[in-house]
């Protein structure tokens, strides 16, 4: 009898403890205003969980890869365009607004220095609850997160000039220089391995892929959020400023001494339920240049297309490319990606 008496007693402790818990936060009296910070122990428990949170998740699920090195100009211009305002770069101070966050967002210079890659990884790729930090806005591109683990990285070793140097080229026209700091002026990706050639690219396909980032319809998060900013006569002004370069050439591949890629390029691999590249990707066809593309840029794309079964990307014409890469063998990634280009 005792011990059923004991037991009702803290029954009925812990429903007035809840009750008194729903009350409290029903009056409002609870000051949930930024400007009113976090008590000290409020701020070291929020911190321990989150710590014990990423390091947890980012043992069990980030990848054995989680960073690109020599793919910093992309990454840098995401930067610049997202993240600089709210944690600063180097010789460039944070917005004092987003620094009066509860929390504020941490000085990377510093914070990076405590988190190993993958746990980067994890953070920049699910962003983190009750904070300003979002996660990624291209859920699948984690070829992106890779170049941006990197490029945080090596922040807290970066100089000004450095940074400067990754992220701008100016033409001293506003539209074109959101474009130049990772196409450069010349449209050529900055010998960039992950940033596509533009010169002599079809306009239409150019304008097509804007709007389909604007949109959301293609993912990812550097462009998207490059293309968010762009009014629709923008869009059509640097489709026809790039595609009128110097750079690609609106052909079929040439000659390969790779015979597996030529057949594929010619006439695809009925076996494989593979079309001809050629069927698609030639002049008068409403799809993208290739020859003359960098073929490292070939190579990434259809390897992330092979691993995600979610893309669609603006044009209908594209939403086939991921079964289409599927169907490529793994070894034929590069041989075909380099005959691709024409190189």
């Amino acid at each position: 009898m005792t011990i059923r008496i004991t037991w009702a007693r803290a029954a009925a402790a812990i429903v007035a403890l809840a009750l008194a818990g729903l009350l409290f936060a029903w009056s409002g009296i609870f000051n949930i205003a930024a400007s009113s910070g976090h008590w000290k122990v409020t701020d070291w428990f929020l911190h321990w969980t989150m710590r014990n949170s990423v390091r947890t998740h980012a043992a069990l699920t980030a990848p054995s890869d989680p960073k690109a090195d020599q793919q910093l100009v992309s990454a840098a211009g995401l930067f610049a365009a997202s993240c600089a305002s709210c944690h600063g770069a180097p010789g460039v101070r944070p917005s004092p607004v987003m620094q009066a966050a509860t929390p504020p967002a941490p000085d990377l210079a510093i914070n990076a220095r405590e988190w190993t890659d993958p746990q980067l990884f994890w953070i920049l790729k699910h962003g983190v609850k009750y904070t300003g930090m979002p996660g990624w806005a291209a859920k699948h591109r984690d070829d992106e997160v890779r170049r941006m683990v990197a490029f945080v990285r090596q922040l807290p070793t970066m100089t000004p000039a450095t940074y400067r140097a990754l992220t701008a080229m100016p033409t001293g026209d506003a539209v074109l220089d959101s474009c130049t700091g990772c196409h450069g002026t010349d449209g050529r990706g900055r010998g960039q391995p992950d940033i596509p050639v533009l010169g002599g690219q079809d306009p239409a396909y150019l304008l097509a892929a804007l709007e389909g980032y604007a949109t959301g319809k293609r993912a990812s998060a550097v462009m998207q959020t490059a293309a968010a900013r762009l009014q629709p006569a923008d869009m059509a002004r640097l489709a026809k400023h790039f595609a009128a370069m110097p750079g690609l050439a609106p052909a079929p591949a040439g000659t390969t001494a790779d015979r597996a890629a030529a057949q594929i390029i010619r006439v695809g691999r009925p076996d494989l339920q593979l079309p001809a590249c050629a069927s698609c990707h030639a002049p008068g066809k409403p799809y993208p240049v290739l020859t003359g593309q960098r073929a490292s840029y070939l190579a990434q794309r259809l390897r992330q297309w092979r691993g995600d079964e979610t893309i669609v990307d603006a044009r209908k014409s594209q939403a086939t490319m991921p079964v289409i890469a599927r169907r490529i063998p793994e070894d034929m990634i590069v041989p075909l990606a380099t005959a691709l280009a024409g190189r």
